[in-house]
């Protein structure tokens, strides 16, 4: 197999993905084994979180367990120093968490295959400052579909209380510090990433 490098908080996040999951997991006491959770990297629910549209960005990844859903976003230290007390998500990264969360919560596989049905269903419900929901057969509604049925199977019983909205922070506990004050409603995870880097890249494979 080829060795695959890579450099930035996009690889940084895959090199979790792969190798520090368990420690997700162990932060919510989640007892599912990581070999069992189904991964999500870089799911797409449209390029740009527009104000009157039913687009609302990128999560850097999803985790279904067989208890929980982690909807995580991704920051790092930009392998310089970081000493800031606070780290605050734009608004459109905490919608993009609020959007998909009702989703997940109104969703039923008996919908799947029949947006239409759960648009017409559920339309009057989703009120997110203008936001709309997507046309059937449309990029985004099938991006949805999939991932939300798919969560489903693996994830049998979905609430609010056990979707959980993550800050991974990447960082070299060497010269940087991590924050004390993040977004509401959300778990911060410091991983230190001083002793996996080589040359400021991280092996995946």
């Amino acid at each position: 197999m080829n060795k695959i490098v890579g450099y930035g908080e996009d690889s940084f996040t895959l090199w979790a993905l792969k190798q520090q999951i368990s420690r997700i997991l162990e932060e919510f006491q989640d007892k599912t084994a990581p070999s069992e959770c189904l991964v999500f990297y870089r799911p797409s629910f449209g390029r740009r979180s527009r104000k009157d549209s039913s687009v609302f960005g990128e999560f850097d990844a999803i985790i279904a367990s067989l208890e929980n859903v982690y909807l995580i976003e991704s920051k790092w230290d930009n392998l310089s120093e970081f000493k800031k007390d606070e780290l605050i998500l734009r608004e459109e990264q905490t919608l993009r968490h609020q959007i998909f969360s009702w989703y997940l919560t109104h969703w039923d596989k008996k919908y799947s295959g029949h947006w239409e049905s759960f648009k017409e269903k559920h339309h009057d419900k989703f009120k997110f400052n203008g936001k709309t929901m997507p046309q059937k057969d449309s990029l985004l509604a099938t991006n949805l579909e999939f991932i939300l049925t798919k969560s489903l199977e693996h994830c049998k019983a979905i609430s609010f209380d056990n979707i959980k909205n993550v800050l991974l922070f990447f960082y070299n506990v060497k010269k940087s510090k991590k924050p004390t004050r993040i977004s509401k409603d959300f778990k911060l995870i410091p991983i230190d990433y001083s002793k996996v880097i080589k040359g400021n890249f991280v092996t995946l494979s």
